[in-house]
C-alpha cells in the first residue's frame, strides 16, 4: 500500500519488473482527478502515449475525448489510467506476466483514488477486471458491481477507430456513466 499517488507514480517511473520496461520512452502511470468518481482503464500505452507519458493521446484519445464532449464529461474531472503502464511493443496485447507485474500498482491507484464507477475500456481491462470468462461483445453497456464499484464495459476507443458503427454503443455507455453518476450524487 502507498501513502499517496505520487509515491505510486514513482515506483512505476523505477519498475523493471518486466520486459516492457526495457522498450519504453515513458512510463504512461495515469492522469486526472485522484478524487474522481469516474475511472477509466485501458489496456496499455500506444506509440504516442509511450512517446508523451500521458494516457489516451493518440487517435483513440482524441476520439474518446469527443465522446466525453458528446456526453458532458470533462477529462480533468475523470481519472484514466490503464492495464499496464509500458507499451507493449507494436501495440500488441499485454502478455499475463506484463499484466501480473503491473496489476497491483493499478489495484492502489484504485484504492487511492476511490472511484464509485470505473469504465472498462475493451476486453484486456473487462478480463483482467472483471473474469477471464468476460467478452466485451456481451458485457458492454451493462452495469457490473463488485466490491462496491460499478463497472460499465464498453469499447475502447480504438476499436472503434476500426468500425464506426460502434461508435454509438461508445456513447450510449457513456450517457449512462452520467446518468450513474447523476442518480449516485443524489442519493
Amino acid at each position: 500500500m502507498y501513502e499517496n499517488i505520487e509515491e505510486l507514480k514513482a515506483k512505476v517511473d523505477a519498475c523493471k519488473n518486466c520486459k516492457l520496461s526495457s522498450t519504453r520512452k515513458h512510463t504512461v502511470f495515469g492522469e486526472g482527478n485522484i478524487k474522481a468518481e469516474v475511472m477509466f482503464i485501458g489496456e496499455g500505452p500506444g506509440g504516442d502515449e509511450d512517446l508523451q507519458g500521458r494516457p489516451f493521446v493518440g487517435k483513440a484519445g482524441k476520439l474518446m475525448n469527443n465522446a466525453f464532449d458528446v456526453v458532458g464529461i470533462k477529462r480533468e474531472d475523470v481519472y484514466i489510467a490503464n492495464i499496464v503502464k509500458c507499451r507493449p511493443p507494436h501495440n500488441r496485447d499485454p502478455e499475463q506476466d506484463e499484466i501480473g507485474f503491473c496489476i497491483n500498482y493499478l489495484r492502489n491507484q484504485v484504492i487511492i483514488i476511490k472511484p464509485k464507477i470505473i469504465v472498462l475500456l475493451g476486453r484486456i481491462s473487462l478480463q483482467t477486471i472483471l473474469g477471464k470468462e468476460k467478452m466485451i461483445s456481451k458485457s458492454r453497456g451493462i452495469w457490473q458491481e463488485k466490491r462496491g464499484i460499478l463497472y460499465m464495459p464498453t469499447w475502447h476507443p480504438a476499436a472503434l477507430l476500426r468500425d464506426e458503427t460502434k461508435k454509438v454503443d461508445f456513447i450510449y455507455d457513456l450517457k449512462q456513466v452520467v446518468n450513474k453518476l447523476k442518480e449516485i450524487e443524489k442519493n
